[in-house]
């Protein structure tokens, strides 16, 4: 089916998550002041998601008949992370409307799309080619050169699926780490940007076609993991202006109604290009919930349900900080903290990587 016409959905209507993590729990939580239910699709037993919500299926991603009863009893299906297969969103959006549609996950979940999409509306990227194996790995970088950064086409995060390869590196060896042993991988070479900044601008674009951004942001990362957003980034308004613009060409190229979430790189000499985009609320914007009118998770909601967008202005500055691991464990210490805004995910373990939540810290407004 086609989607239905973009008229608000009514309180009391309920909204399907596909995912059943951390960003899953903060979108059911605001959908549920929104006065929505959340209904969790995951193949995860109690996950973070599924502890906000009465309304849960566990079944895998390719479970049709579990898919075909939990179409049917929602109003509308979104995502909160992009490792959903393709087909499942397709058949889902021929039984309900899927916001954002199957086509930009689509392109958000393979980093050679992004590109190639990217390029072809003439919004920039790193250089880049698409390898498969060793031997044409061999051959890209005899024509790329090094250094290089060798990566999955899907399914890489926080550093996983890619590998950094340096002149003199074994070729093999570093086709071996990324690939897991795998002989043959869709895998994309990226050439090493000249950066002196990584942002991210994250936008929302209702059914009436109108766009809100948010003000873009620095990300520090630790150990290839987002460690710290700082809002806003430390870039001139025009460059501030030019980032928004290219969210706005990306967001309308592929007719979103949700949110995405782009992170760029910003060069030595001021360039802006496009690093990787996630068609839902993003690590980088966990500021808004404590700092903006309207959080990033409240906006999704918004979006997908076909309500009016509301306001990205912040009223404070923030720094916002992960707690990964056994970062977590300092619970005690940081509410100790008076100004400190912590947000626990619900996580049953601690492990080395592991988001486990966040903190977000108010700063006066310059």
């Amino acid at each position: 089916m086609s989607d239905s016409p973009n008229l608000p959905l009514p309180p009391g209507a309920t909204i399907g998550m596909l995912g059943g993590g951390q960003l899953g729990r903060m979108v059911a939580l605001s959908a549920a002041a929104l006065g929505y239910k959340v209904h969790v699709f995951s193949p995860e037993t109690y996950g973070p998601a599924s502890q906000v919500t009465s309304l849960n299926t566990v079944a895998d991603y390719d479970d049709w008949s579990a898919l075909e009863d939990f179409a049917a009893s929602v109003e509308v299906v979104t995502y909160e992370f992009e490792n959903v297969p393709s087909e499942t969103a397709e058949f889902l959006a021929k039984r309900c409307p899927v916001r954002p549609g199957p086509n930009v996950l689509h392109i958000c979940q393979n980093r050679l799309r992004e590109k190639e999409f990217c390029n072809s509306i003439d919004v920039p990227t790193t250089r880049y080619a698409p390898v498969q194996n060793a031997e044409t790995l061999s051959q890209v970088i005899g024509e790329f050169g090094l250094p290089a950064i060798l990566k999955t086409a899907e399914f890489g995060y926080d550093g996983k699926g890619q590998v950094f390869i340096s002149p003199g590196d074994d070729i093999a060896a570093a086709w071996e780490s990324m690939s897991g042993g795998k002989q043959t991988l869709a895998a994309v070479l990226e050439a090493v940007v000249d950066f002196r900044m990584e942002i991210s601008v994250i936008i929302a674009r209702g059914g009436d076609q109108s766009c809100e951004c948010y003000v873009p942001v620095e990300n520090r990362h630790k150990n290839h993991i987002l460690d710290e957003t700082h809002a806003p980034a430390g870039i001139t308004s025009e460059l501030a202006e030019r980032a928004e613009t290219i969210a706005r060409r990306l967001a309308d190229a592929m007719d979103l109604q949700g949110m995405l979430a782009i992170e760029m790189f910003v060069t030595s000499d001021d360039q802006i290009l496009v690093n990787e985009m996630a068609p839902r609320p993003h690590n980088s914007g966990h500021w808004t919930m404590d700092a903006c009118v309207t959080s990033q998770f409240e906006q999704f909601m918004r979006a997908v349900a076909g309500l009016p967008l509301g306001s990205p202005e912040r009223h404070s500055n923030a720094v916002m900080k992960n707690l990964i691991g056994d970062d977590a464990a300092d619970w005690k210490a940081i509410l100790s903290d008076p100004g400190a805004k912590l947000h626990l995910y619900g996580k049953a373990e601690a492990r080395p990587g592991r988001k486990m939540g966040h903190v977000n810290r108010l700063l006066p407004k310059a």
